[in-house]
């Protein structure tokens, strides 16, 4: 990519894909198409300062790559259904697979480089591991229709002979930072742990029902979200080889550790209730997910990541105490 070229980013006035839009700003890139349901008044100010060209809602922008034929030079395909509670595996078939093949068409036929975002979810209770091999992703077994449906488009897209000039499915781990205040339930524990924590001076997480963990020593990769999109930049700038990677940080930490960090920062005394987990998501949470990052490592990309203390810090800092946005 260079600073003049026209990048369309579908998501755009969501979490990622603002923050995305953000960063690229601020390494010169202004030519950008941002592409959502702009109906949803509670993401717009997640694009308040952002530089672009255009907004244009989702259901136009297939017609409207068909009409721009060659103006194109990159699209970031962010957009998509992503609770985990929603159990309509119609739904997510709609946007999350059905869509995400319209998109690969308009890159495959205009030969326009394509970053998708698949999903850690993917993986399931990582029966087969956090590796973002091919050869394991049919046997991948995802535990919500969310996952599924991230998969199925994985599973597609491997299978496809006709590609774009260049892809990467990337699958996000457990993603927290700036511009998330509209996802609700879906925020990340980090904002729903800090709110917590201000309304009551106390933390409440889930209690384990798996005999391997105890309560608050359930393993995620917290990833800041400004690695997410430093790591997604990188990899359309330098087009390694196409297919599916990992985009976490490989070292998983406790949701204990995090509630920590959180407190350190605002220099309060650690106060943890233990709650058990809600009966509608009970028998499909992850107790373990771990990125590992040799693919993209491998592949050149060199930046250390944010430490789970350094990105809370940062965030909470910065952003949470002021509820501002990037």
């Amino acid at each position: 990519m260079n600073t003049n070229d026209i990048i369309a980013i579908t998501g755009a006035a969501g979490f990622i894909g603002s923050y995305l839009t953000g960063y690229l700003n601020h390494l010169g890139f202004y030519n950008l198409i941002l592409v959502d349901d702009f109906s949803k008044e509670q993401k717009l100010p997640n694009l308040k300062g952002k530089q672009y060209l255009q907004q244009i809602h989702r259901n136009d922008f297939i017609q409207w790559c068909d009409d721009n034929k060659g103006k194109l030079n990159a699209i970031f395909h962010l957009g998509a259904r992503t609770d985990t509670t929603e159990m309509d595996y119609q739904v997510h078939k709609v946007l999350n697979l059905d869509y995400s093949k319209e998109v690969w068409r308009v890159c495959t036929a205009q030969q326009i480089p394509l970053l998708y975002a698949s999903s850690a979810a993917t993986y399931g209770n990582g029966e087969h591991g956090y590796v973002d091999r091919h050869d394991i992703v049919e046997q991948l077994q995802p535990l919500n229709p969310y996952g599924v449906s991230k998969n199925e488009f994985d599973i597609w897209a491997l299978k496809e002979t006709t590609q774009p000039l260049f892809w990467a499915g990337v699958k996000f781990f457990n993603v927290y930072g700036p511009n998330e205040y509209h996802k609700g339930r879906m925020a990340s524990v980090i904002m729903h742990a800090y709110n917590q924590i201000q309304a009551t001076g106390k933390v409440k997480l889930f209690r384990s029902h798996n005999p391997n963990y105890k309560d608050g020593e359930q393993i995620r990769d917290f990833v800041y979200v400004k690695d997410v999109v430093s790591m997604c930049a990188w990899l359309m700038q330098n087009k390694p080889a196409n297919g599916l990677y990992n985009i976490g940080t490989g070292k998983a930490r406790t949701f204990k550790d995090l509630v920590t960090a959180i407190f350190t920062t605002l220099n309060l005394p650690v106060n943890i209730e233990f709650v058990d987990t809600p009966a509608d998501i009970r028998d499909k949470y992850q107790y373990f997910t771990e990125a590992d990052m040799h693919k993209i490592i491998s592949a050149g990309y060199s930046t250390p990541s944010y430490t789970l203390e350094e990105g809370v810090s940062e965030y909470v800092k910065d952003y949470l105490i002021n509820s501002s946005y990037f």
